[in-house]
């Protein structure tokens, strides 16, 4: 089998891409390019911001589960990443690595869903907006799963990729939340304050939880990706917090319930990796005792 050494890695990777492997870098490049597209749909460079769409019911003040304004710029990091690992993924000799054959098709319907995301919420489609980004978030659960499986080649590998999937999946699983209160708001469900603190509460619990077993699953399989995640999601969680302080409505319970999810979940990424490597280390004891 022919093998080369990967010129930033030092690795030695498979060196001849089949016509598949050539099929999925074009796949993943052409779904970059539409990203790219629903991105400046969704900026308003093209067609309305997000915040203006479906009666404004996804702004930043139409819940109490929107996150503060400025949450929203993780998504430039995001959409970096995303570019950087499609010009990653053409360099000479990761083409045929065995973790781009397992991520990459995953990686481009996640881009084509995102873009997807940003078209419907153009029409106001907001209920199928809920679909769509339900079915992205277990697109990205599908492709960090396969990537625990395939270990980075190195740290440049492990930067671009696990911790894009990784901001990308945390970030979403907050924004799925976000988006189902923001689609009840847009058919009126609309409950008084004493009931929408008290759900939107659970909600954030939910998420904060959700945020913790995602950064115990992953544990020291992915440095890059662990702390991607739980970073994503403290993020949002943090500016939720920010948002029912600063801005309308105004909810000091869901504060405190965002600000102690925050923490939870910095807590769990800080220690899930180390509780992984000592529950491997106890296991190798046993197994020489």
């Amino acid at each position: 089998m022919l093998t080369t050494p990967n010129p930033l890695e030092g690795t030695v990777i498979d060196a001849r891409p089949t016509t598949a492997d050539r099929v999925r870098q074009v796949g993943v490049t052409l779904a970059e390019v539409a990203c790219v597209f629903g991105t400046l749909v969704g900026t308003g460079v093209i067609g309305r911001r997000v915040a203006e769409s479906s009666g404004g019911s996804l702004s930043s003040a139409a819940t109490h589960i929107a996150p503060a304004g400025p949450a929203f710029s993780i998504w430039s990091m995001i959409y970096l990443g995303l570019f950087a690992y499609t010009v990653w993924q053409w360099l000479p000799g990761q083409a045929a690595a065995p973790r781009h054959r397992a991520v990459g098709r995953l990686v481009a319907a996640s881009m084509l869903l995102n873009a997807g995301w940003l078209l419907v919420t153009q029409v106001d489609w907001i209920a199928f907006s809920v679909l769509v980004i339900v079915a992205m978030l277990a697109v990205l659960v599908a492709a960090v799963a396969r990537l625990l499986r395939h270990p980075a080649s190195g740290n440049v590998d492990a930067v671009i990729t696990d911790g894009t999937l990784g901001a990308y999946l945390g970030w979403v699983c907050v924004a799925t939340c976000a988006n189902v209160a923001a689609a009840l708001a847009a058919y009126r469900v609309r409950p008084g304050a004493p009931v929408a603190d008290a759900l939107a509460v659970v909600v954030v619990a939910v998420a904060a939880l959700v945020g913790v077993a995602l950064t115990r699953w992953v544990g020291a399989m992915s440095t890059a990706a662990r702390w991607s995640i739980g970073l994503a999601v403290a993020w949002g969680l943090a500016w939720i917090a920010v948002g029912r302080t600063s801005g309308d409505p105004r909810s000091i319970p869901t504060a405190v319930a965002a600000g102690l999810g925050t923490l939870a979940v910095l807590t769990a990424t800080a220690t899930a990796g180390r509780r992984t490597a000592r529950g491997r280390a106890d296991a190798d004891t046993d197994a020489h005792a």
